[in-house]
């Protein structure tokens, strides 16, 4: 059984944009939309000052759609580009497992992906505001499923990651932070990218296992290598846990979690910003995924295992989001 809400309802609790400080680009993405409302209520005063018998209803209603389509797409297009890939909000998600040890229910574990320095609004404040944001929420456990980097482009640039690594080294929790990469991270160069990250006190797992304490009961972490960019050696790597003992698995993609073993209750996964735009009706249209949708973000419940993707907070090929925004997940473990 799953407890928790799909990405398409709205958040039980949310931090979002209102509690940052306001950036350029979002007062002028508000000085353009009451620009627009302005001009909207100007048209609307050059109506012809008579009766209403005396000027055709649908006239009116002609050339009011005339000028509110437009400022629709104005407006949707402010939003998309300036406004949501800027929020920031925190993703509440209970898990239940039924073999889940009880001395070990209540584990709450912050997850944070797909940061891509360097893109649309995120730079040395919002890897601060993250930080903040995270230590506020007092996670037991902190887990970064990959992606820092960005490339080289018309929306983004390129930012070493041994900048990304030395704000991240702030985040707080009792039993610390681990990370996984991803296919940017290898894409750009992944051995300097975990250099960078372990000479900042965060443990990067690749194809590793690391043993946890919490309240005197211990797991396991098993951090599972990129799908697209490394070998795979999923059962090698769980086969390091003891026999017996209990797991949570980490990856970036979550196109691996068929192949995971049996033994493995959880996994949880970055990679595809919940496809970074919803569309009513239709859902995500685009999804990095070889599985269309069914990975594309919240709660799979799939033979017998838990997988959990967070939509990511930075954006990767165009800089808009809509209806998914940037999250930071907290994800409780109860049994």
């Amino acid at each position: 059984m799953i407890l928790g809400e799909s990405i398409f309802r709205p958040h039980c609790r949310c931090t979002d944009l209102m509690k940052n400080d306001l950036s350029a680009p979002f007062i002028i993405a508000v000085v353009i939309l009451l620009g627009l409302l302005l001009f909207l209520f100007r048209q609307l005063l050059r109506f012809p000052r008579t009766r209403w018998g005396e000027t055709p209803v649908w006239k009116k209603r002609i050339r009011l759609t005339a000028w509110l389509i437009p400022l629709l797409l104005c407006g949707l297009a402010v939003w998309t580009l300036f406004i949501e890939p800027n929020r920031l909000i925190v993703h509440p998600q209970t898990i239940e497992i039924a073999d889940w040890p009880k001395e070990l229910s209540g584990l709450r574990i912050a997850v944070i992906s797909d940061i891509h320095t360097g893109g649309p609004f995120i730079d040395d404040k919002k890897l601060k505001r993250i930080v903040q944001m995270t230590n506020e929420l007092h996670p037991d456990l902190i887990v970064l499923l990959g992606d820092y980097m960005s490339p080289n482009s018309w929306h983004s640039h390129r930012v070493e990651p041994e900048i990304t690594a030395a704000a991240l080294k702030n985040l707080q929790s009792p039993l610390g932070t681990f990370t996984v990469l991803g296919n940017h991270d290898w894409w750009y160069n992944g051995e300097k990218v975990r250099d960078a990250f372990e000479q900042n006190g965060i443990r990067v797992l690749e194809d590793e296992v690391t043993e946890v304490t919490w309240r005197d009961r211990s797991f396991y972490l098993a951090g599972l290598a990129d799908l697209w960019t490394r070998g795979q050696h999923v059962a090698e790597t769980i086969a390091k846990v003891p026999e017996g003992a209990t797991v949570i698995a980490l990856t970036h993609n979550p196109d691996l979690f068929p192949s995971l073993p049996q033994r493995v209750p959880l996994l949880l996964a970055g990679h595809t910003h919940g496809g970074q735009v919803s569309l009513p009706f239709i859902g995500t249209a685009v999804v990095p995924s070889n599985f269309g949708q069914k990975y594309t973000a919240g709660l799979v419940f799939e033979n017998g295992h838990h997988l959990f993707v967070t939509t990511g907070i930075g954006t990767s090929i165009l800089p808009v989001r809509f209806r998914v925004p940037p999250e930071i997940a907290v994800v409780t473990v109860v049994r």
